[in-house]
């Protein structure tokens, strides 16, 4: 809380210090009007109840100046709260932005380590507790404050003795708040985070509902939806069940110290000879009935703050998720060459990796080409396939050995020079909501209309898209829900080719492509690769029978390597793999 503070002070002091200015304005205002009473009673009502022509001029004159200055606090109260709403909006526009700049610079195993809904929830959840916080409790904090110095002041001009009995109920307010406080702020964690895994889980199903529906999961859904809701329900229950105890508590304990100060001033009233430290004491009755007021006003700041409890500690793990997510390591790139004429000479040397330190994926790596080349990686699953294409575009860094590009070893090359000298085509494929057009030039994004047009040919795109309603114009929603799962593979081959880079990398390009649409676009995928250091990773023996070199992977080493003949001839685990059906024609 004390962060998200200073981050509010460095960017609106202005604004922060007008809304102070407005506050103290407003709560002075409020605390005349209270002292005033006294004033009224002792000058004006008991004199004028003892004379026989009384004279209300004055009274009445009293009375406009005293709405003139009442009618100035409501113009400041207004003008701070929406000085707030400015600071709260603008706070939220540029916590968004910073996390959503961070989010782009974060490495890719961050989000295979974190759901995607979880972080969701940060953007929206979290980021809207903060707003509401900044918005209404912030402003109530500082009004509060001022309220609370003013008042005790002016309590101690009237009556020492009713001041210290004001003294200590407040102090037994605060404490009481404190204490139920930091009770409930662990629930509030808990509730922040079953939010979280419920936006998750909603978000994981409604990606994988054809899955759930194939395999009649629907129960089960429900099931598990069931009881992560009921966890957010608890924890839900029990942060706003503590924290709402906070209010009724401080408002007897406010009624309690009125009784009190009403009991206490009404006997050092009677009792006009009463001392404390040979201090004589005396009591009018305007004196009393201000004191009774200032007492609402003194205790009524910690009823205040206690309703606003909630949203504070609702803000405060809000903030901790908010800025976990601000804080989070970016990508290191340490490399400082940048790859003017990159040519695509890809070589591993003894590359040993693993996801996590203590399980090895990879041992041992040699790989070696030259530019233009086209290396097919092949194996069961779980061989290592798509972990050496990760390596290559630098997703993940080796832990031993070393991957060299035109000789240049691979961390000494800036990562975005690297990966703007190949295209990468994976196998889930990802089109963005925008243009067909717009899609195809994600590749390179000043190339023009003719450009990705050229491309759709040269991928035997064209002929499909020509056949859509608006034809290249036509817009893609849902990440391309509208098109068939080959066409959608289609376009995004598409938006390789338009980057025309050196290095082609194709994790399962065609798996989403029946075998009479990747016959029409074969002579086109072929065009592409030509020229090009090319990276397959297939299932389909078409694919892969012309490349130059096939590594065969077997639980992360290579098991063999050649060419399609040469393999063929070895009977090894190739062989095995083409004749049982797990390379296809």
């Amino acid at each position: 809380m004390l962060r998200l503070t200073r981050y509010v002070m460095k960017h609106y002091r202005w604004h922060i210090g007008a809304v102070l200015v407005c506050i103290v304005v407003s709560s002075i205002t409020s605390l005349v009007s209270t002292l005033f009473t006294r004033t009224l009673i002792d000058d004006y009502v008991v004199p004028l109840t003892q004379t026989d022509n009384p004279e209300y001029a004055s009274l009445l004159q009293t009375l406009f100046k005293l709405g003139a200055v009442l009618l100035l606090g409501v113009v400041c109260s207004y003008a701070y709260n929406r000085l707030m709403i400015q600071v709260s909006q603008g706070t939220m526009l540029r916590l968004r932005k910073q996390i959503f700049e961070r989010m782009q610079q974060l490495p890719v195993s961050y989000f295979d380590q974190h759901q995607h809904g979880e972080i969701m929830s940060t953007y929206t959840n979290d980021v809207d507790s903060l707003r509401q916080m900044i918005s209404t409790a912030m402003a109530q904090v500082f009004s509060s404050i001022i309220t609370l110095v003013a008042t005790f002041v002016s309590m101690l001009v009237l009556s020492v003795p009713l001041t210290l009995v004001c003294v200590v109920m407040a102090a037994l307010m605060v404490k009481t708040t404190t204490w139920l406080g930091t009770w409930s702020r662990g629930y509030f964690r808990m509730q922040q985070e079953s939010l979280a895994q419920v936006n998750g889980f909603i978000e994981e199903m409604m990606t994988g509902q054809k899955v759930v529906k194939v395999f009649c999961h629907e129960q089960q859904a429900i099931s598990r939806f069931e009881q992560i809701n009921e966890q957010l329900r608890s924890s839900a229950c029990n942060a706003n069940k503590i924290a709402s105890i906070v209010m009724p508590v401080n408002g007897n304990l406010s009624n309690l110290n009125y009784v009190l100060i009403a009991v206490v001033g009404a006997w050092v009233a009677l009792n006009s000879q009463f001392s404390i430290l040979n201090l004589q004491f005396t009591i009018t009755l305007g004196t009393i009935v201000s004191f009774l007021q200032l007492s609402k006003s003194f205790t009524q700041p910690i009823s205040h703050l206690s309703q606003q409890i909630n949203s504070v500690l609702n803000a405060s793990v809000g903030a901790d998720r908010v800025f976990a997510l601000a804080d989070a390591e970016p990508e290191l790139d340490e490399g400082r060459q940048v790859l003017n004429e990159p040519k695509g000479d890809v070589d591993f040397r003894g590359v040993n990796f693993g996801y996590v330190p203590e399980k090895q994926v990879l041992y041992d790596i040699d790989i070696n080409t030259n530019p233009g080349q086209k290396i097919a990686f092949v194996g069961g699953t779980g061989a290592g396939k798509t972990t050496v294409i990760n390596l290559i575009s630098r997703f993940y860094d080796i832990q031993k050995g070393q991957i060299l590009y035109d000789g240049i070893p691979l961390t000494d090359i800036q990562k975005s020079s690297l990966r703007s000298s190949m295209a990468i085509v994976l196998q889930e494929t990802h089109l963005f909501t925008g243009t067909v057009l717009e899609n195809i030039r994600y590749g390179r994004l000043e190339a023009t209309d003719e450009e990705c047009v050229d491309a759709a040919k040269l991928v035997g795109a064209h002929e499909f898209i020509r056949r859509l309603a608006n034809g290249y114009q036509t817009s893609l929603t849902g990440d391309g829900g509208n098109l068939s799962a080959g066409e959608r593979q289609l376009l995004a081959i598409a938006r390789a080719a338009v980057a025309n880079p050196p290095v082609l990398v194709l994790d399962e390009a065609t798996s989403s492509i029946d075998t009479r649409t990747e016959q029409l676009v074969q002579r086109g995928m072929f065009s592409l690769m030509e020229g090009r250091t090319t990276f397959i990773i297939a299932h389909r023996l078409s694919t892969i029978r012309g490349c130059d070199q096939i590594i065969v992977l077997d639980h992360g080493r290579i098991a063999e390597h050649g060419t399609h003949k040469e393999l063929l001839q070895m009977r090894g685990l190739y062989w095995q793999l083409s004749t049982a059906g797990t390379y296809s024609e």
